[in-house]
């Protein structure tokens, strides 16, 4: 079997399986309602065909999800400081961060995980130039301005290194 056909099977039992979430109900009729229906949405809605280059290094990816985590977590506390602490919010800006990830795909993942990240919500990506404009709660200093570069560089490289691990990282430039 193709690594083709293995993630289409994938992504239908996903549907199939948020179908039967959706619904609340396992039974036989909605998981075969489910498998349809993804059917019909893989065939209605066709993507198009991501280039995926490169080896997985799972040490890099295991660092990269604590890593992920722990920054949820501080985002998140420091948020919420931010929400009940006495005195003005600190003003807010957007960012532009230029990133030296090569794959459309790994910069689409760092992306998402900048999302998940309390705090902050990438707003534009420039595609040909690999530039993130991202907002950010808290620019009101150098130093948490250099914070978020900080860590940006940090996530970066850890997804260089685990899905992009074929090639050195260039030289990085804000």
């Amino acid at each position: 079997m193709t690594r083709e056909r293995v993630v289409q099977i994938s992504v239908l039992c996903w549907l199939a399986i948020v179908y039967v979430w959706l619904w609340g109900d396992i039974s036989v009729g909605n998981i075969l309602a489910g498998l349809v229906i993804g059917a019909l949405v893989m065939w209605s809605l066709r993507l198009p065909r991501v280039r995926v280059e490169g080896r997985v290094h799972v040490l890099s990816i295991l660092q990269l999800i604590l890593l992920t985590g722990y920054y949820a977590l501080e985002s998140s506390a420091q948020v919420a400081w931010l929400a009940i602490r006495p005195g003005p919010l600190p003003p807010t800006g957007v960012l532009r961060i230029r990133l030296q990830i090569e794959s459309d795909l790994v910069l689409v993942l760092c992306c998402d995980v900048l999302n998940l990240i309390p705090g902050t919500m990438v707003l534009e990506i420039d595609k040909a130039r690999r530039t993130v404009y991202v907002h950010v709660i808290d620019v009101g200093s150098t130093k948490a301005v250099g914070k978020f570069y900080r860590s940006t560089r940090r996530l970066e490289k850890l997804f260089i290194d685990g899905f992009e691990s074929n090639r050195k990282q260039a030289g990085a430039e804000q």
